[in-house]
């Protein structure tokens, strides 16, 4: 609906400036074109109208005074909710360019914001070339500051950086991976599901080592943080979760991967498992078994 209300207000706009110079795409209207044209933009006003609690915003254009207000409408003369609807489907380009269409939107607030888009976006590309370019870049902007919790706290909330070369930038500063990690919250999560929201921010690499060694071990030390009642419940110590993460991701590829072609059985997990760590319950394994057998991979 609010794509529909942006994209129906540029409509009558536009419609309204070639009603008033007679002239489409095609070449100059008739007066009885130009008639049909108008009645039909009524008619989407009205039905628009209906459609939106009220807000007739062919109204707000035909009420316009002076001739210096023809053109597309001035933003303010919305109601704020749709303007920034409006505003929110622009890239930061588009809202560079808006500022040349809407009179005082360059000295407002949102084109500062989109400033700042494009500066996030140039950081970005950047990150993903050479993400410690990409941070830097991010400093000298004054978007981030040089300090680990800062940084941790920028990549836990962005999604536009490329997960590969996050993963490098975070095996090389291990200061920026703890303040990340202490990020996460997986109070009363089931451990698969946690771990899968943890390599969802902070990927696995593709191949054993030390660095999935770091990333287990952190992950069981903030498991066990979030869940103390349930550690102290079930008997278990940061050590005996390593050791259960270890056993799903293996399960994972075993259960996932189409080279095997004769999978582990629950019997052989939980006896497996429960051989690594003796003090685990026999039915909180065959949970954690069930759980990767029904919804998959936990660190795909």
């Amino acid at each position: 609906m609010s794509l529909q209300m942006g994209q129906g207000l540029w409509r009558v706009a536009r419609n309204q400036q070639l009603q008033q110079q007679g002239y489409t795409g095609q070449g100059y209207l008739s007066r009885e074109h130009s008639r049909r044209i108008a009645a039909n933009n009524v008619s989407n006003a009205n039905h628009r109208k209906h459609a939106q609690g009220g807000i007739d915003i062919y109204h707000l254009l035909k009420t316009r005074k002076s001739k210096e207000q023809e053109g597309f409408i001035n933003l303010e003369m919305l109601p704020p909710e749709l303007s920034f609807t409006i505003l929110s489907y622009l890239n930061a380009t588009d809202l560079c360019l808006a500022s040349c269409v809407w009179q005082d939107l360059a000295n407002d607030e949102l084109l500062w914001q989109g400033k700042l888009y494009m500066q996030l976006d140039e950081g970005s590309l950047t990150f993903n070339a050479n993400p410690e370019e990409g941070v830097n870049y991010f400093m000298s902007k004054g978007i981030l500051d040089d300090s680990p919790k800062e940084i941790a706290k920028f990549i836990f909330c962005t999604r536009t950086l490329n997960w590969k070369k996050l993963r490098i930038y975070l095996d090389e500063r291990r200061d920026v991976l703890d303040d990340l990690v202490t990020l996460h919250n997986f109070r009363n999560q089931f451990l698969p599901n946690a771990l899968r929201e943890f390599f969802k921010h902070i990927h696995a690499p593709e191949e054993r080592g030390e660095y999935l060694e770091t990333l287990i071990t952190k992950f069981s030390h903030r498991f066990c943080a979030c869940n103390p009642d349930l550690m102290r419940e079930l008997g278990l110590s940061p050590d005996a979760v390593y050791v259960l993460c270890y056993s799903l991701i293996l399960l994972s590829i075993d259960l996932t991967s189409p080279h095997v072609k004769n999978k582990m059985s629950k019997r052989e997990f939980i006896r497996n498992t429960r051989r690594a760590a003796q003090n685990i319950s026999e039915d909180f394994v065959g949970h954690l078994y069930d759980n990767i057998y029904l919804i998959g991979h936990v660190a795909a």
